[in-house]
């Protein structure tokens, strides 16, 4: 074969292939099985996503203040709490926490006469002093901390 031969060998057979693929396009067929395959998972995904809508939520409306919705205090009336005393609080060393034997006096920040604290699971609730009756020891209350101040320290 000469080269001019080739030429139109080749020429025919680049003619044949798109002829064929024009034939095929209209046929709806492709060669490319890959791309047919992601042209129609593309159509799928566009008309899925048609379909998808917002979630709907009801409003929420403010409850404060609403009679019907006041909490059962009975059902907390029952829950146990730690009470304490604080006298005094002291700083000292473990040396000199080793060296205490009975009859030994610790010295406590607070002077005499001062009013004890009272706390309710380690809050300040009120203050008061030591009395004793029938043989037992007891708190009188000499003043109560206000709720308001209690919830500040909180905070």
């Amino acid at each position: 074969m000469s080269d001019e031969e080739d030429m139109s060998a080749w020429g025919e057979a680049l003619s044949e292939q798109a002829d064929s693929a024009d034939i095929a396009e209209d046929a709806g067929m492709d060669d490319d099985p890959w791309g047919a395959a992601l042209s129609e998972q593309a159509d799928v995904d566009a008309t899925a996503a048609g379909d998808i809508s917002a979630a709907a939520f009801d409003e929420l409306a403010s409850e404060r203040g609403d009679s019907s919705n006041k909490v059962d205090l009975d059902v907390l009336l029952d829950i146990p709490v730690t009470l304490q005393l604080e006298i005094g609080r002291a700083k000292v060393s473990i040396r000199n926490l080793l060296s205490y034997t009975q009859g030994s006096v610790v010295e406590m920040d607070r002077l005499a006469g001062e009013p004890l604290d009272l706390l309710v699971n380690g809050t300040l609730i009120a203050h008061g002093e030591v009395v004793v009756i029938n043989d037992k020891f007891g708190v009188r209350l000499t003043d109560v901390v206000s709720p308001q101040d209690r919830i500040k320290k909180l905070k």
